[in-house]
């Protein structure tokens, strides 16, 4: 299949490649092409604004977490159908966990095929920035860097001398030259880039960040670097990649999902892959709705609670109401912010404020990471929603975490679902609070990669919602401690 396509890395984080990847999809997409992002490795907020910009989801392609097949499917049948594809990296080109680079945005581009623009923070650089091209194409000659766009320039003469140097040492040709100006700064804090929802203008922003990109960038030629890459062979999809059509003879189950300023960090695909289990995700707001609704589950994903948490405290309401449904069993889960706003307080910068209280613990968000990078799970006996006896998930589940916040004064002897064999979780040593029907953990999973997670908790909460079904006294018998395990 025809797939132009493209990934905008750079020669370490911070040069400047999200602004040129949301620049080029604002771009792209004002000339009315159908522009479809991907975000290299796990990553929450720039998937947000690299949406915003292009209309379109944005899919997140990590080698650590996903086996190549899932990877080349999943691209594949995304950048179906659009005019251009753009995969920002993550880090720097040549980064990743791996020693020998297996799973290095290097290793992504070489995967499916794409030729690379190279974003080079240029601010104080003349001459030297042709060894560092060189040493870039050197360094794995299967990888085709086709461009370059130079970023945070001085002024018209330092643009000049770095195309004359570049263009006397190197093949490499300059697509684009962006310089230093405030409005293409996105506005980051401890988890990185401030979300767009959060923000009132986020539209004006990408608008802005789009007309000076397509100003100082050459478009036309990207678009010509995207068309230069092979035709892509569409592989057959593999297990857990496609958003199925959900089991229609299977009764659907309503999944109370927070979506809203304080909690919005979720992977569409995995939000396809509850949809196919056959959940109908009902959207809640923790900051302003005063009741849940009627509902057989509950998922609360990350986010920022603590930047929010004076009006999630102020919204008694609903905290008692999702603190006594998870007390009567509701089955929940919780990941990383979803966790903080259920524990018994949060407290930041020298403030606390009263959380839910599912949690019997309090959570206090620190100055710097508890918790950050890949994370590596082994199931124990106390998971209400485990991993099938013989699947590979049940030895080992990979996710990732990125947390400032510890989760402290729990009374001894918790329960947890996972042992952590690389990361942090609550502890150090586990991660996965389980009260009754609860799963609360800082780890993120995905769908990919053999979790299965999304499918795992949906038939939990369809087989907890059919035991509810039963004469009293079963009923009853249900509801006790340990929980109910499908």
């Amino acid at each position: 299949m025809k797939a132009p396509r493209l990934m905008v890395s750079a020669a370490h984080k911070s040069s400047g490649k999200t602004t040129v990847s949301l620049g080029l999809c604002a771009a792209l997409r004002e000339r009315g092409l159908a522009v479809q992002p991907f975000k290299k490795g796990p990553d929450y907020i720039d998937p947000m604004w690299l949406a915003a910009a292009s209309g379109r989801d944005c899919f997140n392609l990590d080698p650590y977490l996903s086996e190549r097949a899932e990877i080349v499917a999943a691209f594949a049948a995304r950048a179906a159908g659009a005019d251009i594809s753009i995969v920002e990296g993550n880090k720097g080109l040549y980064d990743g966990l791996a020693l020998d680079g297996s799973n290095s945005n290097a290793a992504l581009a070489r995967m499916l095929g794409l030729p690379v623009l190279l974003v080079l923070d240029a601010q104080g650089m003349t001459r030297g920035i042709a060894p560092l091209i060189l040493g870039y194409q050197a360094f794995d000659r299967h990888i085709r860097i086709a461009g370059v766009v130079l970023n945070k320039l001085g002024g018209s003469r330092h643009e000049a001398k770095l195309r004359a140097v570049i263009e006397h040492y190197t093949d490499v040709p300059v697509l684009g030259a962006l310089a230093c100006e405030d409005g293409l700064a996105l506005t980051e804090r401890h988890l990185g880039l401030t979300p767009g929802r959060e923000l009132d203008d986020a539209a004006e922003r990408i608008g802005h960040i789009g007309r000076r990109v397509a100003a100082q960038v050459d478009l036309q030629r990207v678009l010509e670097l995207a068309a230069s890459a092979r035709p892509l062979r569409r592989p057959r999809a593999a297990a857990g990649v496609a958003a199925a059509e959900p089991t229609r003879w299977v009764e659907p189950v309503r999944i109370a999902i927070a979506q809203d300023r304080a909690f919005g960090f979720y992977y569409p695909d995995d939000l396809a892959a509850l949809r196919a289990a056959g959940a109908e995700l009902v959207p809640i707001d923790t900051l302003h709705d005063a009741n849940l609704p009627p509902v057989d589950g509950l998922f609360i994903g990350g986010g920022f609670p603590e930047m929010f948490m004076q009006a999630l405290e102020a919204n008694a309401s609903l905290r008692a109401e999702i603190a006594a449904a998870i007390e009567a069993g509701l089955p929940t889960h919780a990941e990383c912010g979803g966790l903080m706003y259920l524990a018994r307080s949060l407290t930041w910068q020298g403030r606390s404020c009263s959380m839910v209280g599912a949690i019997a613990g309090d959570v206090t968000v620190h100055e710097r990471p508890v918790g950050r990078g890949y994370v590596q799970l082994q199931p124990t006996t106390r998971h209400p929603w485990p991993p099938a006896p013989g699947s590979a998930a049940e030895g080992l589940l990979r996710g990732h975490e990125f947390h400032y916040s510890s989760l402290d004064n729990l009374a001894p002897g918790a329960r947890f679902a996972y042992r952590v064999l690389r990361g942090h979780g609550i502890d150090g040593h586990h991660d996965g609070l389980v009260h009754r029907n609860l799963l609360a953990t800082y780890a993120h999973l995905r769908s990919a990669g053999g979790a299965g997670w999304p499918a795992r908790f949906v038939a939990f909460v369809r087989a907890v919602k059919a035991s509810s079904a039963r004469p009293a006294a079963r009923r009853a018998a249900s509801a006790r401690e340990p929980v109910m395990a499908c």
